[in-house]
């Protein structure tokens, strides 16, 4: 495949919107708060604007989900047939359409704070449909839409060709999944998440590589880590913070790949017509030279801007309708039992010796911090926020944030996505990754304190 096959609109076709992409996804921009990316900017403008309606909007997404999704399933598969899309949106199984009825009596009784108040306190339910979903909506708005601009034109063909070398020894995963990581680190693990799907879906990534990328790779952005920082009231580190959560993230993603459950997936694609991607180079090209014309084959393919606009709202509608109720289920039931009941507490008591052996402080109130995250990653902060040692409240904040599986939002999502991983995945990955980064997080907050 050679460059002089191709014009000089064809080079523009993958160049400029490739970089609005890199633009919208992946430019940090200091605002007041820290940085950020425009696609956040939007989506925050967008949260403002409708801050007094989202959660009635959110409510009515998930309600208009669950009736539908039963419409579908008592009418049955073939009512579907002729819009593909949403007989794949709305025909689920047994299990995923009680979910999503449960998603809706859930935001109804938390929208008008009907029945228990632990399904609609501020620490649960309100929390997620007042606060969480407000962000997913605004996010997968604009991520929706604007994601085509990453996967369609070219750039990940660039990327998957100049990172092989890399992704591959290290992480066993293909190149084009540095973008993923890229654009979460930046931008939103949502956003990784989304990108992660439907790769996955397009048949760009196998089952084992969806699951890793997704458990692995859809790393809470800066911007968050901030958030959790601040709130152990030790803002004034958070350089070394960050880069003790690269460290022990860096490790995670070392060792996770290699291990079950993920080893275990099938390094199958979503169909088994798929080709598998060929990432080898041909004799006399160069990883740059090879994936700048794979970028510019994959660019010519897009001739219409009513496709690339259908395909973008149909990520939205996927998003919120496949992904919410899952977040608000899910989300729900984990934050409940972390508010009410001992049971975190209960699990973490295995942890008291292990951290008393690492010479933690306080190894006793710790040790309830540790598993709550998996109900919600800013929990462990809240919590640990009024332990006395500055230690022990760096160490919380940075598991808290290397630990990344948490169903109030990225596990809710990955369960509402494609990738292939069930729950019973996502706890033990959850347990390895904490288990993992945590001794390498204790040491390094032992040579800063």
């Amino acid at each position: 495949m050679k460059r002089k096959q191709y014009h000089i609109i064809d080079h523009l076709k993958f160049i400029i919107p490739s970089l609005i992409g890199v633009i919208l996804f992946m430019s940090p921009i200091k605002i007041e708060s820290g940085f950020t990316i425009p696609i956040a900017i939007l989506a925050n403008w967008v949260q403002e604007k409708l801050a007094d309606q989202l959660s009635l909007i959110m409510m009515i997404i998930i309600v208009i989900t669950a009736i539908f999704t039963l419409l579908a399933k008592v009418a049955g598969k073939h009512s579907l047939e002729k819009t593909p899309f949403f007989q794949t949106l709305l025909y689920t199984t047994w299990f995923w359409t009680i979910v999503r009825v449960l998603a809706a009596i859930f935001a109804v009784l938390v929208y008008y704070q009907i029945g228990p108040e632990a399904i609609w306190s501020e620490n649960t339910g309100a929390m997620l449909l007042g606060s969480l979903l407000h962000v997913l909506f605004s996010v997968f708005l604009f991520a929706g839409l604007f994601l085509p601009l990453l996967m369609n034109f070219g750039l990940m063909e660039l990327f998957g060709t100049l990172m092989t070398k890399i992704m591959r020894p290290l992480f066993k995963l293909p190149g084009r999944s540095s973008i993923d990581a890229l654009a979460s680190w930046i931008g939103d693990g949502t956003i990784g998440v989304l990108m992660t799907s439907k790769q996955y879906e397009e048949g760009y990534y196998t089952k084992r590589e969806a699951a890793v990328i997704g458990t692995t790779f859809s790393i809470v952005s800066i911007t968050f880590t901030l958030v959790v920082i601040k709130e152990v009231d030790l803002e004034h580190m958070f350089i070394p913070f960050y880069l003790t959560v690269l460290a022990a993230g860096f490790v995670a993603a070392l060792i996770m790949p290699r291990i079950p459950p993920l080893s275990k997936k099938a390094d199958t694609y979503v169909t088994n017509t798929t080709e598998p991607v060929d990432e080898s180079l041909p004799a006399g090209a160069t990883a740059f030279s090879h994936g700048y014309a794979k970028a510019l084959a994959r660019a010519k393919q897009e001739t219409s801007v009513l496709q690339f606009i259908k395909q973008g709202v149909q990520n939205v509608l996927d998003m919120w309708m496949g992904v919410a109720p899952v977040v608000m289920t899910f989300g729900l039931i984990a934050l409940v039992i972390a508010e009410t009941t001992p049971l975190f507490s209960w699990l973490g008591m295995p942890f008291i010796p292990l951290l008393e052996l690492m010479q933690v402080p306080f190894a006793a109130e710790a040790s309830e911090t540790i598993l709550i995250g998996f109900a919600d990653m800013f929990l462990p902060a809240i919590i640990g926020s009024s332990i006395d040692a500055e230690i022990t409240r760096f160490i919380i904040a940075a598991l808290s944030v290397t630990q990344l599986i948490y169903m109030s939002e990225v596990g809710g999502l990955l369960l509402g996505s494609k990738v292939p991983v069930s729950f019973k995945d996502l706890f033990i990955v959850f347990l390895l990754r904490t288990l993992i980064t945590l001794p390498v997080i204790v040491a390094i907050a032992h040579m800063l304190f």
